[in-house]
């Protein structure tokens, strides 16, 4: 901070919280100085407020407030130095009970886990720019709380986005902004159970986050079995009172399967009989290495789908921005659920609007496509040459591999893997909670676009070095 800076800043005073107490106007503000840095309320280093701005706050004499200064500051608690103002004295911290320092142990440095990405690749000048392009020409009422469904501006941008890349159909209208598929998920949880849905089907391998978020909105998830081509749809007769059935059916999460033709007609067939809706959560349908995005299944019957989307995995988490096509018949329960006030940032949702529209959205996406089809095919390349028995065997998508390991060397992968450095998932991890009792291939998840790519040929190294080695 300059100099000029530092003035305004003492001609203008800072705020003080101090209640006084006992009879004397100056004992009492004394006696509430020294409590303030005893407590550790104020800090060492805290600068206070000059003293006609504390007189006047205070509503006391300036001479009341500048002799208790001159008094703390004889005293040590304050010190006072020409163009510094009045600061609370280095040497008066408050003590604290020593604390014993946990051992520390090794951490993994280099993680491999699904959900995160490389943050380091986040577009900040494109972001940026996008962002004060908002700023200059947002109109006033943006800066009010907004409407609930979210921003229009944003919901006009995705509509167009998602139509041409995702082959999703629906209007701004039916568009609703939340603050991230959990967000968005639990909106859905609350309408359904407003029509009396009891139940929602889920893939039998997947996060556990979102199992947990039906079960504490009062729904049992029924697991559908997952096998290469995606989930056993056909398991969904055999149940009764699912309301929903939530899939990810261009790249099934974590194994990587995408969901066949013949099953998508299925499920949607399911739908439309028994009223059911289908929960889509296109999570990473943008990330296809081997041919064009597989489109998304809610343009097939936008009225049976709830189609869900993120930014954070295409652009970072932090950005707090999802959305859902919902169908128009459910909008009233999930506007309901929602509330009255727009909870997402409206900065963020205009500058996603113009990030969108401005082509930079496209851009940033094609180039993170490129990154991670180059990781992945080094992966591969890698295991081929250092650990052949180990083979990568889901679809060439997304930003995560599913590697089939040689029976029971699980574990002593995992082992030293984790010796390495390493954070890596097993299948297993995703497992549906009623399934323990029965088998789970060997078999890890490894996230191929978490480690920057300054780091990434030392990771690949240490991950080949853990895998089973042929005799």
């Amino acid at each position: 901070m300059g100099e000029s800076q530092t003035n305004s800043l003492a001609e203008a005073g800072v705020d003080l919280y101090l209640e006084l107490t006992g009879s004397g106007l100056r004992s009492g503000l004394s006696d509430a100085l020294r409590e303030a840095v005893r407590s550790g309320r104020l800090a060492p280093g805290t600068r206070l407020p000059a003293s006609r701005t504390l007189a006047t706050d205070l509503g006391v004499s300036r001479s009341t407030v500048t002799q208790t200064y001159a008094e703390l500051v004889a005293e040590g608690w304050l010190t006072a130095r020409q163009g510094s103002g009045t600061r609370v004295a280095r040497r008066a911290e408050p003590r604290r009970t020593p604390t014993v320092a946990a051992p520390k142990r090794p951490r993994p440095t280099r993680g491999l886990m699904p959900g995160a990405a490389d943050f380091a690749e986040f577009p900040r000048t494109a972001w940026l720019a996008a962002a004060r392009r908002v700023l200059s020409a947002a109109p006033h009422d943006a800066f009010g709380y907004g409407d609930p469904l979210g921003r229009m501006e944003l919901r006009i941008a995705l509509a167009g986005y998602l139509a041409r890349v995702r082959g999703v159909s629906a209007d701004p209208e039916s568009i609703v902004i939340c603050s991230g598929f959990h967000h968005g998920l639990t909106l859905i949880a609350q309408a359904l159970k407003a029509r009396g849905t009891r139940s929602v089907a889920v893939e039998a391998y997947g996060l556990d986050l979102y199992r947990a978020l039906l079960l504490d909105a009062g729904l049992t998830i029924p697991p559908l079995s997952v096998d290469d081509q995606g989930a056993r749809v056909d398991e969904l007769l055999a149940l009764k009172g699912v309301g929903a059935a939530l899939l990810t059916p261009a790249h099934q999460f974590p194994t990587g399967a995408v969901l066949s033709p013949e099953r998508r007609a299925a499920v949607l067939d399911w739908s439309r009989t028994t009223g059911a809706l289908i929960l889509e959560d296109d999570y990473d349908g943008e990330f296809r290495y081997d041919r064009k995005p597989v489109g998304a299944m809610q343009g097939l019957d936008p009225d049976c789908v709830v189609y869900f989307g993120t930014a954070s995995k295409s652009l970072a988490p932090a950005l707090r921005l999802a959305w859902m096509a919902v169908p128009g018949h459910l909008l009233p329960e999930v506007a309901a659920a929602k509330g009255r006030v727009e909870t997402v940032s409206v900065l963020e949702q205009l500058t996603l609007a113009d990030f969108i529209t401005s082509g930079a959205f496209d851009r940033h996406v094609r180039t993170r496509r490129q990154t991670y089809r180059r990781r992945r095919d080094h992966l591969i390349a890698a295991l081929a040459r250092n650990a052949p028995d180990v083979h990568v065997t889901d679809t060439p998508a997304g930003l995560q591999a599913v590697l089939r390991l040689p029976s029971h060397t699980e574990p002593a992968v995992l082992a030293s893997a984790g010796r390495q450095g390493l954070q890596i998932s097993s299948l297993s991890d995703f497992r549906h909670e009623s399934l323990t009792s029965s088998p789970s291939p060997d078999a890890l998840v490894v996230n191929y676009s978490a480690v920057s790519d300054s780091a990434w040929e030392t990771t690949l190294t240490s991950l080949c070095n853990a895998m089973p080695q042929r005799p």
